[in-house]
This record gives structure tokens, sequence and C-alpha cells, in this order.
């Protein structure tokens, strides 16, 4: 799914002759969440005394280089690898919203750290390669600047796990992936297009996965333009991306198998929760799946992305189930 069927083109065409000047602004300005300003690397694993670490750049499936940490665990490597993917509009330190404009302007203006993240999993024994997606961090520009939320990105999923294939010594690791929302979506697109590629994959964390169809509902309905779904695909398309739908977990995840432990925030202030997360996990084809609900907060940023950083117990008991 590409496009717009012919009825929803129709509609939107009739509300693009119908609509105020100020809303169309706002509705561009939702549409333009596929072309955010690029994180950049706040922090890196020195800060948190993590070493041995490098860089690295590993060319996409369509050939786009994408930047990437290697940290090996505590002590020296080990036999385990956990491929870490972020989140729009991220990047692999995480996201700077407190460090102010543009990223603050971005529904929550605080910090998601990432890198303490790997501290976590370093700690644990695990060696941890993570990448900037196109169009992110300091990876290559590719497709117009635009995100595909997943319909390109996989692309760049399936180019680390084909360089960890090809690798002398990660080849031979057990292989876990932790990917967030963007990730995430990318992942099961991945997983949905090459299966053969990730048949050896011991298990999926699986944070924040959204369909954006839930997301543009939702912010839109702040800003009292709910009824203008159609003309924020049209927008999509004229930016040179994907209606909502085609951006979706939901459209890939019959594909997934693997045991996947998956968080989301119930009350998400971002996306049209509990029902928009329920659907994408129901569709999960893993028989070994877990639903965590993180109660109390709308903050889907500040107690969301940070959920594992606050309290790794849970991620690494799931990890240690299947990587032992």
């Amino acid at each position: 799914m590409t496009g717009i069927s012919k009825e929803r083109m129709q509609k939107a065409l009739e509300q693009e002759k119908t609509i105020s000047a100020d809303d169309h602004e706002k509705v561009k300005a939702l549409a333009g969440m596929v072309k955010m300003p690029r994180s950049f690397l706040f922090k890196n694993p020195d800060d948190y005394g993590m070493t041995g670490w490098h860089d690295l750049s590993i060319p996409s499936d369509d050939g786009t280089p994408l930047e990437a940490w290697y940290i090996p665990a505590k002590g020296g490597e080990s036999n385990k690898l956990v491929i870490f993917s972020h989140a729009l509009p991220m990047c692999r330190a995480g996201y700077p919203g407190h460090l102010g404009e543009p990223w603050s302007n971005f529904v929550e203006a605080v910090e998601i750290d990432f890198v303490i993240q790997y501290k976590h999993l370093t700690d644990a024994g695990y060696n941890v390669l993570t990448f900037d997606f196109r169009n992110h961090g300091q990876s290559g520009a590719a497709n117009g600047g635009i995100s595909g939320v997943g319909q390109w990105e996989w692309r760049d999923v399936v180019g680390v796990k084909k360089y960890v294939d090809a690798h002398p010594k990660l080849s031979k690791m057990d292989v876990a992936l932790f990917s967030n929302c963007l990730g995430g979506i990318s992942t099961y697109a991945a997983i949905s297009k090459r299966p053969e590629l990730f048949e050896n994959v011991k298990c999926l964390v699986s944070p924040l996965v959204p369909n954006m169809d839930s997301v543009f509902s939702k912010l839109s309905g702040y800003q009292g333009i709910t009824q203008y779904q159609e003309l924020i695909d049209l927008e999509l398309l004229k930016l040179g991306g994907f209606p909502a739908a085609a951006m979706s977990g939901a459209l890939w995840a019959p594909n997934v198998k693997l045991p996947v432990l998956m968080w989301q925030v119930r009350d998400d202030a971002v996306i049209d929760n509990p029902s928009d997360a329920q659907r994408t996990f129901d569709a999960l084809a893993s028989t070994d799946k877990e639903l965590i609900w993180i109660e109390g907060t709308t903050a889907r940023f500040a107690d969301g992305y940070n959920w594992f950083g606050r309290q790794p117990e849970k991620v690494l008991s799931f990890l240690g189930k299947y990587m032992s």
C-alpha cells in the first residue's frame, strides 16, 4: 500500500478547495512530521564509562550509508549481540528535546537517553550495535530527506543485518533486536520482505510501535482539524512520502513470529491508545508475546522511550530468557 484510494483522493481534493488557509497550514505542518530536523549526537558511550566502542559506517540494502556505534559488553566481547534501532525523529544517542529549539517544539521538550540503555545492556553482558536511520543523526540522506516510516527504512534494517551476517565475529553471535517505534515498524517490514535474514534472531524488544493514521488522528484533534485525514494523506504524498495507513506497524505485524516484548503508554498523548497499540500487538503472529502498559502518564517521550533506561529489569529478564 503506497497510495490512497480514488475515493480518498477525491475527498482530499474537495477538502483542499474548502479548507481555510489557517487550517491548511496546520494540515501541512502535521504532514511535515515526515521531514523533521535531525537529532544530533549530544552524548556518546564515553559519558557512561563504556570502553572499547568504535564508529562504523554500514551500507543500507540500497547503499545509503548508515553511521553506527559498536559497543562491546563490559569486560570484553561476549557471544551476544543486541541490534538497537531508534524512533523518529531521534538518533542513536536519543533525542535532544531538553536542549532547545527546534527539538523542544516537537511533542515534549525532554531528553530521551538511549546511551544509558546501552550501558544497561553492556553491563548485562551484551554487545550493542546501534545505528542512525537514513535522514537521521549522521547517516546519509535519501528519498528527498523524507521518512517513509518503515517503507524505506526497512532497507536500513536489512543492511545492518547483512553486515552482521557477513562479519567474521558478529556473525557467530546470538542476535536480539531492540527496535523502537520507527525502528519497530521498519523491523516488522524487513522481516516481512526478507524473512530468511531473521530466522536466526532469538527475540525482539519492540517498544512504542505506532500506526501513523492513529498519530495523525490524535494530533489533528488538538488543532480542530480531525476532519481532514484525507487531506493529510494528500499532503504526505505531495512531500514525496506515503499515506498514513501505509506507515504502520500493524501492516507488517502478521509476519512477525519472534518472541516479542512490547510496551506502550496507555494514555499516550500522541496516539489513540490503548486501541491502536492493542491492534498492532494482536496482529503479531508471535505465540510468545507480552505487552506492558505504562500507566499514570500521557508522556510518550519522557516516560515511554525512557522506561527501559529507568527500569531495566523486565527487559533484561526477557533477553536473558532467549539469549542464555
